[in-house]
């Protein structure tokens, strides 16, 4: 009596799967970088606005993209959607927790449905950017260790 080896079950291609989500929280925890960054005051004290942000938005994507090429995820495009929006929910979270107490009301893109949908969908269209870095990344990484 022996007994037969069962089939190993499919493995699931869902928009789900294969996403590794402690590295999609914590890299889109580290993006909170930015709005902090502006409402503790350092862009305004040090005077460089918007060269700051935009400075700290190519760091911010540069360790997304290094992350997922050397985690080696196997989904980076994705990873990083999901990346940007888990950031959006954040930073929208954040704000709506520190506008009432530094500024009394609630503000920011938790009181307007379309403005939840906007930040929602440029933060996405930002990890979808990073994500398709990444893709490059990996591609040429590739092509040079097969020698091409």
């Amino acid at each position: 009596m022996s007994q037969q080896p069962t089939p190993s079950e499919p493995r699931s291609t869902g928009p789900f799967s294969d996403v590794p989500w402690a590295l999609v929280l914590g890299l889109g925890a580290l993006a909170l970088l930015r709005p902090l960054l502006s409402i503790t005051g350092v862009t305004e004290r040090l005077g460089w606005s918007p060269f700051l942000q935009w400075g700290t938005t190519a760091l911010v994507t540069l360790v997304w993209v290094a992350a997922v090429v050397v985690a080696r995820v196997p989904r980076p495009l994705i990873t990083l959607v999901y990346t940007g929006l888990a950031y959006a929910v954040f930073a929208t979270v954040l704000s709506a927790v520190l506008s009432p107490i530094m500024l009394g009301e609630l503000r920011g893109p938790a009181t307007n449905p379309f403005a939840l949908v906007a930040v929602l969908a440029v933060n996405a269209l930002w990890g979808l950017v990073a994500g398709a870095v990444a893709l490059a990344v990996r591609s040429a990484l590739g092509s040079r260790r097969s020698g091409t």
